[in-house]
């Protein structure tokens, strides 16, 4: 084949992902159970290259134009879970999503999760590789966090957290965190991660002695929690996200 006889186009997962239907990895699974059809053919490979979504369905439904990247910012209000739908029958953030989206913003899936009592930052894109690359533990992308807790621990504890901490053997990596205040019986400490891994500031803080009552995100990466008003959500602009991308690495994409 020459070089000018090349198909023209980018991978079909890749173009799934991008219009919000899953992740990069995610399309590659479901088109390996054969649910990803292209006119009415189903799809045995992820590798498959085409000009367009046109023609392509997912489980039988037909899949619109992929649309650029888009971010935004959502305040999670604890009891809320990071799903789509909860087997029992709790309330999830899409429930919230439905009147605090703008109009005519697209599908959109949450960067990581929050747990059920965990509030604050929330990101959301509709973008799947997005997503994925901003999910990578080998990303680094920090989480910052307010952690209100009950007990007493020495700075040195919470200093020594650079290091990383093995508990009931997972490891962890450096986590940064300081006391922010005191009130009464409890303590402010603000903690920054790069992994997150399940329950990761809960389990750190238990593991040195302290009972957790109020955690709350108030960063990933550059992008902050700031005023924004709980349940609410606001658009990261076009040129902000464009400059965070540019810095995730030239070599992301195939």
């Amino acid at each position: 084949m020459t070089e000018n006889s090349r198909p023209e186009g980018e991978r079909i997962a890749k173009l799934l992902a991008r219009a919000g239907v899953a992740s990069r990895r995610e399309v590659e699974r479901m088109i390996g159970d054969g649910r990803v059809a292209i006119d009415g053919k189903v799809l045995d490979t992820p590798a498959t290259i085409i000009p367009s979504l046109r023609g392509v369905t997912v489980d039988g439904k037909p899949i619109g134009k992929a649309e650029p990247a888009r971010l935004f910012a959502f305040h999670k209000p604890q009891g809320l879970i990071t799903a789509e739908r909860d087997p029992k029958g709790r309330a999830t953030i899409y429930t919230a999503l439905r009147n605090a989206l703008p109009q005519g913003a697209p599908r959109v899936m949450p960067i990581g999760r929050l747990d059920l009592n965990t509030e604050g930052l929330l990101l959301l894109t509709n973008d799947g590789e997005l997503k994925r690359q901003m999910e990578l533990p080998a990303s680094g992308i920090p989480r910052t966090y307010r952690a209100r807790a009950f007990g007493e621990v020495a700075e040195t504890a919470l200093h020594d957290l650079i290091e990383g901490v093995t508990i009931e053997g997972v490891r962890y990596g450096p986590i940064d965190a300081d006391i922010e205040r005191r009130t009464g019986s409890n303590l402010w400490i603000v903690m920054s991660i790069t992994e997150g891994k399940n329950r990761e500031v809960r389990k750190v803080l238990e593991y040195l002695g302290l009972r957790v009552n109020r955690l709350i995100r108030t960063a990933y990466g550059p992008f902050e929690l700031g005023d924004l008003a709980r349940g609410q959500v606001r658009e990261i602009r076009k040129e902000e996200l464009g400059r965070f991308r540019s810095t995730l690495g030239k070599g992301r994409r195939r």
